[in-house]
């Protein structure tokens, strides 16, 4: 993976476990906080992309257009069973098993969809980061069941098909058809604000308790969310999806730490040594 791409990636790392973080504190809020988080990123990133089109005049089109609408009906799903899996479980369960299914999948996908052939270094590192996942998601498994709580396991397995999907399709529109990552990331925002606005209109008093309970959350995971990815989508443009998939998973050795250290959540010692399988796996995939 070159140099300028896994940089972009582990930043996006840092941000995406930083808003499932607050994502986590509102999970409470459901439909009508991803309304007001889509609603938020349309609004934030409206001014960069006018900006954008007047510079540089992007590439986007009625391709742009129907590849977006795609998108945004995959990130609702996404979305909406991620706050499922954080309202049941706990973050340090939810969190890992999406984030392994998903690229798990989105690798398998890149190399029998899409053609990509990483090598030995690049499999054995997708294997060690799935496999640092799934232990990390089995330890929250066991700490739900002892305290006789639900664990949010199908939610987060659900999320990960979703992260797989959009993966993959989002690849296709910024690698292969060339559109504009900013206005394709834009557009696609817009597209989840018009799916989940009818729901917003008919639960209008539980969007206005959303607002006043978690206006922070909202504005913070408005910015974070479609910035992170925003830095996937422009490393998809200089690298394989089979490569840029699993490395965006160190932000699972974030979100430990953050659902450790803030949250109180337990088996510290056994999900350090999987982080750690994590990182090694991030290493193996950034030199293949």
């Amino acid at each position: 993976m070159p140099a300028a791409a896994l940089v972009l990636v582990l930043g996006a790392a840092v941000l995406h476990a930083t808003w499932n973080f607050l994502a986590k504190r509102s999970a409470g809020a459901g439909a009508p906080f991803v309304w007001l988080v889509d609603v938020g990123s349309a609004v934030l990133w409206t001014p960069v992309a006018v900006v954008a089109i007047l510079a540089s005049s992007p590439r986007f089109g009625w391709a742009g257009v129907g590849l977006a609408a795609g998108s945004a009906v995959l990130h609702v799903g996404y979305f909406l069973f991620l706050q499922l899996g954080y309202r049941l479980g706990d973050l340090s369960t939810v969190y890992p098993l999406a984030r392994g299914v998903g690229p798990l999948l989105a690798t398998i996908g890149g190399i029998v969809i899409l053609g990509e052939r990483p090598g030995p270094l690049g499999v054995l590192g997708a294997v060690l980061v799935a496999g640092g996942v799934l232990v990390l998601a089995r330890s929250g498994v066991r700490s739900a069941a002892a305290a006789g709580q639900a664990s949010g396991v199908g939610a987060g397995l659900l999320t990960g098909l979703f992260i797989a999907g959009y993966t993959l399709w989002d690849a296709h529109a910024v690698a292969d058809v060339d559109i504009s990552p900013l206005l394709y990331g834009w557009a696609t925002a817009i597209g989840e604000t018009a799916i989940l606005s009818p729901v917003a209109i008919t639960g209008w008093p539980a969007v206005r308790e959303a607002w006043r309970s978690y206006h922070r959350e909202v504005l913070a995971v408005s910015l974070l969310a479609p910035l992170a990815y925003l830095l996937v989508l422009i490393a998809l443009t200089e690298a394989p999806v089979s490569a840029v998939a699993p490395t965006r998973e160190l932000s699972i050795v974030i979100g430990v730490v953050l659902g450790g250290r803030l949250l109180k959540e337990a088996d510290a010692v056994l999900r350090v040594l999987a982080a750690a399988a994590v990182v090694a796996g991030v290493v193996f995939l950034a030199v293949s």
